[in-house]
C-alpha cells in the first residue's frame, strides 16, 4: 500500500488552475480600482471587492465558481469602460 505524500487538502490541477485565474482577477481588480480618482469610491470599490472575494472563498462548486468568475470580469471590464469614459 503506498501512501500519497500530499496533503488531504491538496488540489487537483483543474482546481490550481482556477485558483490561480481567481487570484489574478482580484489581482487585477485591485489594480485597476487604483486608477479611480475619487478616494472615498476608491475605497468603497476595494472593500466591495475585497468583501466578495472573501464571502466566496470557500465555494466549492465548480460551476458556482465559473459563474463568479464571468460576473467578476464583468465588473473589471465595466470598471474600466467607466474609467476609460472618465478620462475622455
Amino acid at each position: 500500500m503506498s501512501v500519497s505524500k500530499l496533503p488531504p487538502t491538496a488540489l487537483n490541477l483543474k482546481q490550481f488552475l482556477q485558483r490561480q485565474r481567481v487570484l489574478g482577477l482580484y489581482r487585477s481588480m485591485l489594480r485597476t480600482i487604483r486608477q479611480v480618482p475619487d478616494e472615498a469610491d476608491r475605497k468603497y470599490l476595494k472593500d466591495w471587492a475585497r468583501e466578495e472575494f472573501k464571502r466566496n472563498k470557500e465555494a466549492t462548486n465548480q460551476d458556482a465558481i465559473r459563474m463568479m468568475i464571468t460576473q467578476a470580469n464583468n465588473h473589471l471590464e465595466e470598471l474600466r469602460r467607466s474609467l476609460a469614459l472618465a478620462r475622455s
